[in-house]
């Protein structure tokens, strides 16, 4: 693998591979506010079949596609850069993507130089940078081995819909050291291309598991001696003030985006707390609620290690 490679663990954000953790509220409000961006690009396009599994065949996005290429979970058939695009030719122009194209030939894997109209047509988010890539699908993380962990730092998603979201959720979780994300087969969005370009890779490293019903994973987490946390507006206890004893192993569960928490998920859950918000709106984005939450989780399991 090329020097620059290999270095490019390094995130624009901060550096990877850092040692990974495991007062009374004022105003409360829910986490599901965010429009559904889906997929469809502006003008129509192609429909596409729903995955029957998690999806994740095609990846878009050059960080995405590094990622993809580096991980090396799975096998990648082909990846496309638009011809066009400045740096495919040279390290010292765009590192990302003289990576992209050292690792394909590394792993053996075709790249195909596409004029921009092409790859357009090909892709299917507007925000693609120029790189698309085709892969296996992601393979479905078994949601017992996940509960089973005595350290498990998981997230449950109760019906989040959209892709925007559930990438933005899936890049905290690998950042904040998740050790899996569960959804539901039904009425929640699958890893699409937007996932996988929001996500910048994230989705090569965090396990992912389907259930078929979000309640009755949450009712094995409690037998199973997992703690599980909801986040909705009508908590009593401020996410801020969960006592210790609730880190380890943790479930962390959010709800869908308008409609929070379920309320057959919110009867299950162990514990229901809020964020306090302090300004005139009274909710927040469901994955920055995540981010807050799942970095608090991370405070108080270190503090309990430390």
């Amino acid at each position: 693998m090329s020097r620059s490679a290999k270095n490019s663990r390094k995130s624009s954000s901060g550096r990877r591979g850092q040692p990974r953790g495991r007062g009374p509220a004022a105003n409360k409000g829910s986490y599901s506010r965010g429009g559904s961006s889906g997929d469809a690009k502006p003008g129509g396009g192609r429909q596409r079949r729903r995955p029957d599994g998690l999806g994740g065949d095609q990846v878009e996005g050059r960080q995405a596609v590094r990622e993809l290429l580096l991980a090396g979970n799975r096998p990648v058939r082909e990846v496309l850069i638009a011809d066009e695009t400045e740096g495919s030719h040279s390290p010292g122009s765009s590192e990302i993507l003289y990576d992209i194209e050292v690792l394909a030939q590394e792993l053996g894997v075709a790249v195909h130089r596409v004029s921009r109209k092409r790859l357009q047509a090909e892709a299917r988010t507007e925000s693609n940078q120029g790189v698309v890539a085709r892969a296996g699908q992601l393979a479905e993380a078994d949601f017992d081995a996940l509960a089973a962990d005595p350290n498990a730092f998981l997230l449950v998603l109760d019906g989040v819909t959209d892709p925007g979201n559930l990438g933005a959720i899936l890049r905290t979780a690998e950042c904040a050291g998740v050790t899996g994300v569960v959804i539901g087969r039904h009425r929640a969005v699958r890893v699409t291309p937007t996932v996988t370009k929001t996500a910048a890779g994230a989705v090569e490293h965090v396990p992912l598991a389907m259930v078929a019903g979000v309640p009755n994973a949450i009712s094995q987490l409690n037998e199973a001696g997992v703690s599980t946390v909801g986040l909705d507006e009508s908590g009593d206890q401020s996410v801020f003030e969960l006592p210790p004893e609730l880190s380890r192993p943790v479930a962390l569960v959010l709800g869908a985006e308008g409609k929070g928490l379920g309320q057959l998920s919110r009867k299950r859950v162990g514990t229901v707390a809020a964020i306090p918000l302090f300004g005139q709106l009274n909710s927040l984005n469901v994955s920055t609620a995540c981010a807050v939450a799942c970095f608090e989780m991370v405070r108080i399991r270190q503090k309990t290690v430390d």
